[in-house]
């Protein structure tokens, strides 16, 4: 048995921090991860860090930028196709493959669905999009599979990006009842209906995407003034010059 103030004292790593700070949605695209700020904040050295974001990297968290430094990816359009073409063809399978759920698998599904209900009742957003994103990882989680929850974390980190981007309109109570139904084919046992709804609510949510968005380079700035947020392609571009 582990000594109780070892166990008080571990840190979670830096890995899990930035996607967890992803899925709560308190860490947006494009935001810069300073070697020596995160350093200064784990205690540890700028060489384990640059471990921890090349680790991220290859999971397509992060990206780096020559002189720069590391940033979190903003997804593009492209991108956030083949992330749902993805999540369309992993968790179909998933929920196809799944045994009956037991008394304590639906306790926690039931449970889940009853947090976002009262987090769209108090219209907390940040909230929303971390239960949303949740409820995938949930599932992946009642299978008992521990490389898909990883790969379904990722994903669903990633979507929560492209969401970030593209999204102009949060349907919370739309994805909430796509859930819902989810479950109840679950409780049925039918899972090759759950897996249907699961890509039928997908696909609802990507067609809620609007791709042709650009992100806003000064959307920071923007929101510390308190100014309307602005999408890059509403700028005005600079007058073409004419030959005399």
């Amino acid at each position: 048995m582990q000594d109780l103030s070892s166990q008080q004292n571990v840190q979670p790593s830096i890995d899990e921090v930035v996607v967890s700070g992803i899925l709560s949605a308190r860490i947006r695209p494009g935001t810069r991860l300073s070697e020596n700020e995160v350093a200064s904040l784990f205690n540890v050295s700028r060489t384990r860090v640059r471990e921890a974001m090349m680790r991220l990297e290859q999971r397509g968290i992060v990206k780096v930028s020559p002189r720069r430094g590391w940033f979190v990816v903003e997804p593009s359009a492209e991108e956030a196709i083949a992330v749902y073409a993805a999540r369309r063809v992993i968790e179909a399978g998933l929920l196809r493959s799944m045994a009956p759920l037991t008394e304590s698998g639906r306790d926690k599904l039931h449970a889940h669905l009853a947090e976002e209900k009262a987090a769209i009742a108090a219209g907390d957003r940040q909230r929303l999009t971390c239960l949303m994103g949740d409820f995938h990882i949930r599932i992946a989680e009642l299978s008992g599979n521990p490389i898909l929850v990883e790969i379904l974390r990722d994903l669903t980190a990633r979507t929560i990006l492209i969401s970030l981007l593209y999204q102009s309109d949060f349907h919370a109570m739309q994805s909430h009842l796509g859930h819902c139904r989810i479950v109840a084919a679950m409780e049925e046992g039918n899972f090759s209906k759950a897996a249907a709804l699961a890509v039928e609510h997908l696909d609802e949510v990507e067609t809620g995407l609007d791709l042709t968005r650009r992100p806003d380079p000064l959307a920071d700035l923007r929101r510390s003034l308190s100014l309307p947020p602005q999408s890059v392609a509403a700028f005005p571009t600079a007058p073409r010059k004419t030959r005399p």
